[in-house]
This record gives structure tokens, C-alpha cells and sequence, in this order.
């Protein structure tokens, strides 16, 4: 028999024995429990940390608690992470380890504005520093708004302003205010230009002036097209006659059109490069071939000119051709031509010699290369002499204008009309004559405009008809082209100081008065600023060693203001100059001679450029400036240092 062995313990340690099992079994029960709570846990904190980005959190347990752990790239995203883990588990059960990166390791953002302008307003949206003015760079784009909306999207940041911020923000802001319908991106490195001008002529225009303001060490990329001009009329004029073949007007609708003008241009004898402008307005799609027919034509016929305006054809034979040849190639024009074009063709009488009781009926003006304007010949009438004196000193300034024109009643019907229009065309020129008789208008001059020509020729068929005959003579010269013309900022402080070393500008004795003898000198300084006035300069004074030296500080500072107080005067714009005065710390020349003394009183120029830019030859002798008729002169500009004395602040003025 089998005896319980329970029943063999003795009854006092049955009660415990059981107890104990109990109990082992408990804790056994809690450990697996635990553990499996620890991996759920774990997996569900991990799957929600990675499904919101958070995968750089690391998680780890130790029994019901949860510990996050790894390193944050922001504060925010610390506290992001553990309010995803705070809804997987209890918040009470996380322990937050976690690091965030310094702010001060994380490198700057690349702070850019992007700034959108259209007739509707303008709208700008970017990064920029918090310590920028952001409120100022609003207000300034407000007011290039006008009564346009401005949109700012702009957001900031808390990081140093970048070297150069201020100056490209400044300059971008400048740029948009020029450009009606642009795009203008801003970085403190590098600013781009996305824009539409109004002409090519705005847009070289616009590009030069850019590039001349733009802030040196800036990077400035350009993209500014230019529509094609509306022409009106639309007007092409081919000429043969004795000194040369050429186009005095040349438009077209198309390359390929200007292509096929062109080559009818040089079969018929055309040398050189002809310009043809590409523009909107042509009357008709067969237009390059109507052209190429009377270019064909004129070669026929052998001199004389072609002039086309719109659908209106004008063709004007020499003297020299014969009756025979002028009828047998008009008829096949005629017969030739799209059905849109009328042809109105003449061929020129042989000349007769004038009365010796009438003579010539001619008018002529001629403007000189310093704007006067001189008008002489015949008008019909105390009105007509009225009405071309008025348009002239309206156009070229009342005080150029020297009229000595006689009155003939006999002039042509439609003379006043003539002499005006040969006025208005003239306007196109720098200078150069004008010749006005009953069967021809004759036009001489130079002018700084490639389009010039084209405009001139315009002006007189738009004014007088397509069947009239005149003659232009007009040469393009790139001096004049205001364009092309612009002097860099190294020619303009070289031509300043050259304007002094031919003649100072002198002050009264002890003063800051100038003297009398400085008005030419200002005068052509003041003409040279006006090309000049976009560029950052200094206008120097120096004195001799003569009277004591803080004395001579406060005079020489005295005396550069009192200069730029007389361009100003002169109508000359002063904002970039600034005047110091450097008494008698930086002499050229022996203080121990009258002329030594005479030599270190004087007024200079001087370029400032950018304290972080190298200038070549800085504080070195500027070289040779030759002038024009004379020897080569030195300019010399002595550069102050840093150990420069520079001139006291002056005191505060006192009641």
C-alpha cells in the first residue's frame, strides 16, 4: 500500500510547503508576463517612432519602463518623438535619454529671397536672417508697388546675417524697381535677373546700367529679353545710286524674311553688313517677297531708290534711266507684285537749271556737334516761319536756336510740311544738316543709334507720303552711343584727376571760399560726373604744412564740401561722393618750397572700393593720362593708409 507523502510531512509544514509552490508559481507567471509586456512595448514604440520620421530614436526597456534614447536634430523633434511614444505606452513609463544636436554645430541655411513682380503687385517669399529688416525690405518694395499689392511669404531664421546680405538686398530691390515684369533672386553672393524689357535698345539700356551698380564680389547673371518692336508703318527703303547700294530703312517679320531681303540686298550690289530689324506690324505675309521683287527691279533699272511703307510701294528712277527701260520693268513689277501692294513709280526728269530771277527754293538747318541749331532758307509765310521756329527751339532748346529765314510766297504747296518733318527727323541725329528743295529732301549726319537710319526714313514717308523722294547720308558712331559710351568707375576717377592736373581748383587764401579761376575747371567736372555719378567716390582736400596741423584738418574738410556743394549747383548728382579732409598728412611734395607748398594744396578724386577687395596699385603713381593736343601728364593720387590722420569730429554746435 501506498502511503500520500504529504500525509508523511507533519501537518505544521503542509501549510507553508503549498504556500511556497504558490508563490514560485506567481513569480514565474509575473516574469513571463513582464517580458512579454517589454517586447510589445518595445515593437509598438519602435513601429510608431519609425512611421513618423523619427528613426534616429533608439528604444530599449527595462520591465514595464521604456527608454528612448539617440540623439534629436531639434528640440522639436525631441519633443515629437516622445509624444509618439507617450501614445503607445504610458507617459508615466517613459524615461526620456535623449540628446539634441547643438544649434551651434548646425550650419547656416542658404538665406534667398525670391521676389515675383507683374502688374498685380509684388510678391516675395524666402529665408532671411531675423536679424535682417525684414519690415524695411517690405516697406521698399511697397513702395516700387505703387498701388500694388505686396504679398511677403518670407520666413526667418536665427543665424548671423551673412557678409554682403545687406548691400545684394539692397541692389536686387533696385534692380526689380527698373523692371516692371521681372523676377529677381537675392543671395548675399549672387543675384539673378529674370525679366521683360520693352525694346532691345531698353534692354542694353538696362543691362549696362545693372552691371555698372551692381555691388562688387556680387555674382550678377542677366536674362532680360526684349518682344520685338512694333513697327509703324513698317518701311524698308533700297537705294543705287553713284556713291553706293544700301538699305537707308530695312524692316522685316521674320529671320527667313530678313534672311531673303538681305541676299536680294547683295545680288543687287549691296556690300558691307546690312542691318534689317525683325519686328511686329508687317502689313502682309508676302511681304519679303514683294521686297525682293523691287530690289530685283531697282538692279534692273540700274540707280534709284525703292521705298516701301506698309502696303504702299514708292519707286523713283534715276535721270539717268531710259524711258524704255523704266516702262519695261514697272510693267513687270506691276504684273508681279501680291494683289495687296500699289505700286507708285516716276522716273526723275533730267534737271533744268534754275531761274536767274527765282533760283533754288530751299531750306536748310544745320546742327553742330554743341547743339546749335541753325536755321536757314525759305518759308512761305510770317505763320509758317513761326511754326518752325517754335517746333525747333521745342525740340533742340530755345537758347541753340539761330533762325535767319526769309519769306517767299512762291514756295511749293505743302512746304511747311516738308521743312517740318525734315525737323523731326533730324531730332534722330547728334548732329549733321538737313536740305529740303521742292523734289528732295537730302539728310547728313552722325548719330550714336544703329536704328537711327530706320527711324529717319520712317519719319519722312509717315510724314510726307512713300512716292517722295530723299536722300540719306547717316553714319553710325559707337563714341556717341550712349550705350557703348559709359565710362568703367577706373577711367572716371583717372579722367577726374586728370580735368585737376590741367587746372586745381583754387580758394581764396585761409578759406574755404573758391575762387573764380575754378569755374571752368568745375564746369568740365561736373559735365564728366554726370557719366560718373553712379560710382562710390571720395573728394580728397589737402592743405599745406603752413598753420597749425587741426587747423588745417577742419580747412581741407571745409574745402571738399564746398566742391561737392558746387556740382551739386551744377545740377550734378552727389549721393555717392563724400568729402574728407586730410589737412597736411599726405603730402606729394616738399612742404619747404612755395612750390612744393602750392603742389600739396589741392583737391583729388578718389574710387572707394570695398575694404575686402585688392586694388592693384593702390597708394602707387596712377601712371601716364595722355591728353589730346598735349604731353603726357601725371596723375598722381597719394592713397591715405590707416595711419592717415584723420579729421576730428567736430563739436556740437552750441547756442
Amino acid at each position: 500500500m501506498r502511503l500520500n507523502p504529504l500525509r508523511t510531512l507533519p501537518p505544521r509544514l503542509v501549510a507553508p510547503l503549498i504556500f511556497a509552490l504558490a508563490a514560485g508559481l506567481s513569480i514565474l507567471t509575473a516574469a513571463w508576463a513582464a517580458e512579454v509586456v517589454e517586447r510589445r512595448s518595445a515593437a509598438g514604440v519602435i513601429e510608431a517612432l519609425s512611421g513618423a520620421g523619427h528613426g534616429w530614436a533608439e528604444v530599449s526597456t527595462d520591465g514595464l519602463q521604456v527608454m528612448l534614447s539617440g540623439t534629436a536634430p531639434t528640440e522639436t523633434a525631441r519633443f515629437r518623438a516622445l509624444s509618439t511614444a507617450g501614445a503607445v505606452v504610458d507617459p508615466d513609463r517613459l524615461i526620456d535619454a535623449m540628446d539634441v544636436t547643438d544649434a551651434a554645430a548646425i550650419a547656416a541655411p542658404d538665406f534667398v529671397i525670391e521676389i515675383l513682380r507683374n502688374a498685380d503687385g509684388i510678391s516675395l517669399i524666402g529665408l532671411v536672417p531675423e536679424a535682417a529688416d525684414r519690415a524695411q525690405i517690405v516697406a521698399q518694395l511697397t513702395n516700387v508697388a505703387g498701388t500694388g499689392s505686396v504679398t511677403d511669404m518670407l520666413e526667418a531664421a536665427s543665424h548671423p546675417v551673412p557678409d554682403g546680405w545687406k548691400e545684394a538686398v539692397e541692389f536686387g530691390i533696385e534692380a526689380l524697381a527698373v523692371l516692371p515684369r521681372s523676377k529677381v533672386s537675392i543671395s548675399a553672393t549672387r543675384i539673378s535677373v529674370t525679366a521683360i524689357s520693352d525694346s532691345a535698345a531698353e534692354k542694353a539700356r538696362i543691362e549696362s546700367e545693372l552691371s555698372r551698380k551692381a555691388p562688387r564680389g556680387l555674382r550678377l547673371v542677366l536674362d532680360i529679353s526684349a518682344p520685338r518692336p512694333v513697327i509703324t508703318p513698317f518701311t524698308l527703303r533700297f537705294i543705287i545710286d553713284q556713291q553706293s547700294t544700301r538699305f537707308d530703312a530695312c524692316s522685316a517679320d521674320s529671320e527667313r524674311a530678313r534672311d531673303r531681303i538681305i541676299a536680294a540686298a547683295v545680288a543687287a550690289g549691296a556690300s558691307g553688313k546690312s542691318a534689317c530689324t525683325i519686328g511686329l506690324g508687317v502689313p502682309t505675309p508676302d511681304w519679303a517677297e514683294a521686297v525682293t521683287m523691287g530690289i530685283a527691279a531697282l538692279k534692273d533699272l540700274g540707280a534709284g531708290s525703292i521705298t516701301y511703307s506698309d502696303a504702299d510701294i514708292s519707286l523713283i528712277a534715276a535721270d539717268t534711266v531710259s524711258q524704255e527701260a523704266f516702262d519695261r520693268v514697272v510693267g513687270e513689277l506691276e504684273s508681279n507684285l501680291p494683289e495687296v501692294f500699289s505700286l507708285h513709280a516716276v522716273l526723275t526728269p533730267e534737271p533744268e537749271a534754275p531761274s536767274a530771277d527765282t533760283g533754288i527754293k530751299e531750306f536748310s538747318a544745320t546742327l553742330s556737334e554743341d547743339g546749335r541749331l541753325d536755321l536757314r532758307g525759305r518759308l512761305g509765310g510770317e505763320l509758317s516761319r513761326e511754326a518752325v521756329e517754335s517746333f525747333a527751339r521745342a525740340r533742340f532748346g530755345g537758347a541753340k536756336v539761330y533762325a535767319a529765314m526769309r519769306l517767299d510766297p512762291e514756295v511749293p504747296p505743302g512746304w511747311p510740311v516738308r521743312v517740318l518733318a525734315a525737323l523731326e527727323a533730324m531730332g534722330e541725329l547728334s548732329y549733321g544738316s538737313v536740305i529740303v528743295r521742292p523734289a528732295l529732301i537730302r539728310i547728313t549726319g552722325v548719330t550714336g543709334s544703329t536704328t537711327a537710319s530706320d527711324a529717319v526714313a520712317r519719319i519722312l514717308s509717315d510724314k510726307l507720303g512713300d512716292a517722295q523722294q530723299f536722300d540719306l547720308n547717316i553714319r553710325y558712331d559707337e563714341k556717341l552711343d550712349p550705350l557703348l559710351g559709359l565710362p568703367t568707375d577706373e577711367e572716371c576717377e583717372t579722367e577726374l584727376n586728370q580735368i585737376l592736373a590741367f587746372a586745381k581748383i583754387n580758394f581764396e587764401p585761409g578759406s574755404a571760399q573758391i575762387a573764380i579761376d575754378a569755374k571752368d575747371t568745375l564746369d568740365k567736372i561736373a559735365d564728366r560726373m554726370r557719366d560718373c555719378a553712379d560710382f562710390p567716390m571720395e573728394i580728397a582736400g589737402h592743405t599745406d604744412s603752413q598753420g597749425r596741423e587741426e587747423m588745417n584738418l577742419s580747412l581741407s574738410q571745409e574745402r571738399a564740401e564746398a566742391v561737392i556743394g558746387a556740382l551739386m549747383s551744377r545740377r550734378v548728382l552727389t549721393g555717392n561722393l563724400t568729402a574728407v579732409g586730410y589737412g597736411e598728412t599726405v603730402p606729394i611734395a616738399d612742404n619747404g618750397t612755395d612750390e612744393g607748398r602750392e603742389a600739396n594744396r589741392r583737391i583729388e578724386f578718389r574710387l572707394l572700393r570695398p575694404a575686402s577687395s585688392e586694388v592693384a596699385g593702390e597708394g602707387e603713381d596712377q601712371g601716364e593720362v595722355t591728353s589730346e593736343g598735349g604731353p603726357a601728364i601725371v596723375v598722381e593720387v597719394q592713397t591715405p593708409d590707416g595711419d592717415t590722420i584723420r579729421p576730428r569730429k567736430r563739436p556740437e554746435a552750441t547756442d
